[in-house]
């Protein structure tokens, strides 16, 4: 339980060149004003890593944001999200497109492009697969992954993908949706977990435990949170429009959970029911 994570650490990406760095801030249906915002903010403070998707309707303001922020292109890793195919090939790889063009403009790029969910079946996510592979080849993006992706939805890419395993699976994570099977699966065949609603929105900000640990370590809940993800291996992506929050919730690098405490928080694990988004299915 070592304490030596820093904001500025990267992790490998599996058959990859590319780092991602290990904490990442959340733009989830931020309304576009307030994103520029926002991302403006995370940048300044330190998040080297924003995570957007087309269904949040606010990929152009995180382009925005990273342009006006000043920080070189190469030190910000970007990613989004497809949601389901268009209906071919060459209309979901149009879409997929699009997307780079609006965080990065003409000759943009992305680090790393996602299938958002598994539900447009097996024949969809083979059609958003290849799409992405595609992406990849021509340097649009640096790396391609899935969320809310189970086992069984991974291991249905092999026998047709030229890139497997995915680079990440990003899903649903905090001490009650951990979420075991999948997370010891991607770990086994390194795939980075990153973990969404790692605060649990809130909902459980006067959580007795929670509120003891806080306590204890002289941090709020959401920091307790976001450490517990960074110590469980996770590359958590927390998410907040207040400026305040943005800068607490990146605070989290001089404290460490105990084994003892870690274990109580290992031990609200209420699986699917714990879920306030989406368990995967893992068979």
């Amino acid at each position: 339980m070592s304490a030596n994570f820093t904001i500025n650490d990267r992790l490998p990406l599996p058959n990859s060149s590319d780092r991602i760095p290990r904490l990442g801030f959340g733009v989830y249906r931020s309304p576009t004003s307030q994103t520029v915002q926002s991302a403006s903010k995370a940048l300044q403070t330190g998040y080297r890593h924003i995570d957007t998707a087309q269904f949040y309707a606010n990929e152009k303001e995180v382009g925005e944001a990273i342009r006006a922020s000043g920080i070189p292109r190469s030190e910000i890793f970007v990613t989004t999200k497809i949601l389901s195919p268009a209906g071919s090939p060459e209309a979901t790889y149009s879409k997929l497109v699009e997307s780079v063009e609006k965080i990065g403009g003409k000759d943009g790029y992305v680090d790393l492009f996602l299938i958002h969910s598994s539900s447009s079946g097996s024949s969809g996510r083979k059609e958003l697969w290849q799409a992405l592979e595609k992406l990849l080849e021509e340097g649009k993006t640096k790396s391609i992954g899935v969320s809310n992706f189970g086992v069984q939805h991974i291991e249905e890419l092999k026998p047709f993908a030229k890139v497997w395993p995915p680079h990440v699976n990003q899903i649903e994570l905090h001490p009650w949706c951990q979420q075991r099977v999948i997370d010891a699966y991607c770990k086994k065949n390194g795939i980075v977990v990153e973990a969404y609603s790692p605060i649990v929105r809130n909902y459980k900000a006067s959580d007795p435990t929670l509120v003891e640990l806080a306590n204890k370590y002289g941090k709020s809940t959401q920091q307790v949170l976001i450490r517990y993800a960074l110590q469980k291996g996770w590359v958590p992506l927390p998410k907040t429009d207040n400026p305040d929050r943005i800068v607490s919730n990146a605070d989290v690098f001089d404290f460490d959970i105990s084994e003892e405490d870690f274990a109580v928080l290992n031990a609200l694990d209420q699986g699917r029911a714990g879920a306030i988004v989406e368990a995967v299915a893992n068979e």
